[in-house]
């Protein structure tokens, strides 16, 4: 179909031999080179033992936090590494004290729902009141609506840089603007942005970042990130904290803390060792294909996915104007449910969430015909019904 250079990459992942991967908005495909830093860790466990900790692992957290830092424009030192965006979300939320009159938190309710529990049950009970900004249709945010919102009583924005359901892409610079005009925070949740959509804290002027390599930076479960703009990095003091952020944590010395210089400054508990290792080869080819080359290849192959998808007559659930749409385009059928356990069944990896439909997410390493492949199979699951015998049955994730 297309002239397509970044089609090189697939030799770097396996799964594509065997597959037709469309759900790299939930899990990245595994890089070959993933499975050798794996491989090397257990190596270095294995022949190295505690001595592994002085020979590299104790500053692979900052290691990897800079890589991923050269993909979102935020400078050396600034990104820590997490277990998990809530996780690095209630971080945040402990940096502050919620008993005065900033206490103040806006989001909307087509954030991802974790983050909404981590602010009910976290930050609520410390002081903390919510306001949540609706979406009319389930695919967008009225930016006006979010803006008005946003307040000289409002402490922090956490809020989704691209919508998980619809893909819609909110105005972060927008956000952020006016946040610094009344002296508010931007959390952005750019989980579904980076590696996809292009990002610049620097441009943004957001306070926090947060994301994880599990979907399109193709580094598995357990590598989640943190920035922390340079203003705020060295005189926020983390209450949710622990023996790595302090900054002689071998000293194993009694309170009071005190905190560690840089990135580390946020981290807590002992680094997920493996998921660091996981974590490193995935921002490596997506740093060395080019952002600006995978948006390109994204936004043409979702238009490709809402041309064709329209033209069969399916319901589009994602915004139909490129620049407002990120890396997914969910498809509403019929029976979607079941027609997604079929396509699984046919080799076509893709999900169904609830409100959105079955969600397709081709990435830098697909072609342009697995996207009409997919398409085609849908329609001849409807056609022949062979949704039929999976009536009933529900799968764990997707």
């Amino acid at each position: 179909m297309h002239a397509d250079p970044l089609l090189a990459y697939r030799s770097h992942f396996p799964t594509l031999a065997t597959s037709t991967y469309l759900i790299s908005n939930s899990l990245g495909a595994m890089p070959a080179g993933a499975a050798r830093d794996l491989e090397s860790y257990a190596t270095t466990w294995t022949t190295r033992g505690v001595r592994a900790w002085e020979e590299g692992w104790w500053a692979l957290a900052g290691e990897v936090g800079d890589r991923i830092g050269r993909l979102i424009g935020a400078p050396p030192g600034t990104v820590s590494m997490h277990a998990n965006v809530t996780l690095a979300e209630a971080v945040v939320i402990s940096c502050f004290d919620w008993a005065g009159p900033r206490n103040k938190v806006v989001y909307t309710d087509q954030n991802f729902p974790s983050v909404m529990y981590l602010y009910e049950r976290f930050a609520r009970p410390l002081g903390a009141r919510i306001e949540v900004v609706r979406s009319p249709d389930g695919i967008g945010v009225p930016t006006e609506a979010l803006l008005a919102a946003i307040d000289e009583q409002t402490l922090l924005v956490p809020i989704s840089h691209v919508l998980f359901r619809s893909a819609w892409i909110q105005d972060a610079e927008a956000v952020c603007r006016r946040a610094a005009e009344v002296g508010a925070h931007v959390v952005l949740d750019a989980y579904q942005s980076v590696g996809t959509v292009p990002v610049d804290v620097g441009a943004l002027g957001c306070a926090f970042l947060v994301g994880g390599v599990l979907k399109w930076l193709c580094g598995g479960p357990g590598g989640s990130f943190l920035y922390v703009r340079p203003d705020l990095l060295e005189r926020l003091e983390p209450r949710l904290t622990g023996w790595v952020a302090h900054p002689r944590p071998f000293d194993f010395g009694p309170p009071p803390m005190r905190y560690a210089a840089g990135a580390y400054r946020f981290m807590n508990g002992t680094p997920n060792v493996p998921a660091l290792y996981a974590a490193r080869e995935g921002p490596r080819l997506l740093l060395e294909a080019g952002l600006t080359a995978v948006r390109a290849k994204s936004v043409r192959q979702t238009t490709l996915l809402v041309e064709e998808a329209t033209r069969r007559g399916f319901s589009v659930r994602a915004p139909l104007e490129p620049g407002r749409r990120g890396g997914t385009v969910a498809v509403e059928v019929p029976h979607a449910y079941e027609v997604k356990v079929e396509l699984l069944r046919r080799g076509v990896i893709v999900d169904y969430r609830p409100g959105a439909g079955i969600r397709i997410s081709p990435h830098f390493y697909n072609r342009d015909e697995e996207c009409v492949h997919a398409l085609d199979e849908i329609e001849d699951i409807l056609r022949t019904e062979a949704w039929r015998p999976h009536v009933g049955r529900r799968a764990v994730v997707t």
